[in-house]
């Protein structure tokens, strides 16, 4: 049997086969499908009615209301209406409501694990790749197919290997490195192929900061974002609750045909990307004097228990800048009451930190949204023109470290001279 990447064994599980070769086109047979209010019912609930079919395995479908909650207008309300109906009306068995982002939820409650095929109405669903999954973002009417069908076809792509070497210094993470790829490569970089990330400095990163490497290869253009699956993701599994996993099978073999780009982590610096696009990245001190007055820590790549852990060691003990407002919307609900028991978000709201609801929020352009004319320093994944709300703001993208040290200084900081 040829030598195959991590990329290509999940697909030949998906597809049944014993191997599969780049450039072959498969029929996948999926194990989970996920989307939210803004992508799911409003769109497929019609689409399915007109086709005379139903859900093709409803044990597989996951749906989460985190776009338009908590319902701000009328058309809030009837996103949101639609979602909740149509989950009843389907008897949905997984649905997350108003608990937090897709993206986190889905995770911490076990649902995604090694060897899986998924595939998710948004275009961070990567973020399932961590685990050792398979996941990608599709359109409306490519999940209706897979609603129907519970199938989709796929073309096997290249994969390409992103080793780091060495380990993180302090103050520094899987944002910072993101943004240092995404800066090197461009948002085309991965000309969605499957990218796998690698070497010594991500075997030492938590679950949660691989979900941000593997999320974010979305910036990078990929179809896929893969980490193989190790101790570190069986613990946070079994914890999740999931079970009947193995993480044994899914690593790429040694010989397998692969592009390999290498990265010193003991070299990297924090990064900073200007607006209007992640791609504009380049290390904090080319922006050092850059004033801010909003600091968004928020969103699936920078508000996670370990992301507020991270704003909360820079923060402790200290108080914002004046004419800075800093807004701290957590993740996920789990991880907001992990953060209250740890003393983290007190330590938050007592530098003074504004508490937001446990949504995507202001990163996509609802709760929270971001006023006209400002600078803002944000832990967000993309910093496109208008994307956080006022298209006149200007948005620079940051790990947790940074966007907290920035909040303290009124400008873009670098976070190791305040943990120094």
């Amino acid at each position: 049997m040829p030598a195959q990447t991590l990329a290509q064994k999940l697909l030949a599980a998906a597809s049944g086969r014993a191997a599969v070769r780049v450039g072959e086109i498969l029929t996948c047979k999926v194990d989970l499908a996920m989307f939210h209010d803004s992508s799911g019912p409003r769109r497929l609930k019609p689409m399915l009615e007109e086709l005379g079919t139903g859900l093709w395995d409803r044990s597989k479908v996951v749906l989460v209301m985190d776009h338009y909650v908590p319902e701000a207008d009328d058309e809030s309300r009837r996103i949101v209406r639609i979602a909740r109906d149509w989950a009843r009306e389907q008897a949905l068995p997984h649905v997350y409501d108003s608990m937090g982002i897709c993206h986190v939820v889905v995770p911490e409650h076990g649902h995604i694990r090694p060897g899986m095929f998924c595939v998710g109405g948004d275009s961070h669903s990567p973020t399932g790749g961590a685990f050792g999954a398979y996941m990608f973002g599709v359109g409306s009417t490519e999940m209706l197919g897979v609603v129907a069908s519970g199938e989709i076809w796929m073309r096997v792509p290249d994969t390409l290997m992103m080793r780091w070497n060495g380990r993180l210094a302090a103050g520094l993470t899987a944002k910072d490195m993101m943004l240092h790829m995404i800066g090197r490569f461009g948002m085309n970089g991965g000309r969605y192929q499957a990218i796998e990330f690698c070497g010594e400095a991500v075997r030492a990163l938590s679950m949660q900061e691989r979900m941000t490497l593997s999320n974010m290869s979305a910036e990078l253009g990929a179809q896929a974002g893969l980490v193989a699956p190790d101790d570190t993701t069986a613990q946070y599994l079994r914890q999740a609750g999931a079970a009947d996993f193995d993480v044994t099978p899914w690593q790429s073999d040694a010989d397998a045909q692969a592009q390999w780009h290498e990265f010193d982590a003991t070299a990297l610096e924090p990064q900073v990307a200007a607006p209007h696009s992640p791609a504009n990245a380049a290390p904090v001190h080319a922006y050092g004097n850059t004033p801010v007055q909003v600091a968004y820590i928020g969103a699936c790549t920078g508000a996670k228990l370990d992301d507020l852990r991270a704003a909360a060691r820079v923060l402790r003990g200290r108080r914002i800048a004046a004419g800075v407002s800093l807004m701290v919307a957590p993740a996920s609900q789990r991880d907001q009451a992990a953060a209250e028991a740890e003393g983290v978000l007190p330590a938050l709201l007592q530098a003074g930190a504004t508490l937001l609801p446990t949504t995507c929020g202001a990163c996509s352009g609802y709760g929270g949204s971001i006023p006209e004319d400002v600078n803002v320093v944000s832990t967000t994944a993309r910093n496109f023109k208008g994307r956080m709300g006022a298209a006149s703001a200007r948005v620079y993208l940051a790990s947790p470290y940074t966007v907290a040290a920035s909040a303290l200084a009124g400008r873009i900081a670098d976070p190791r001279e305040v943990l120094a």
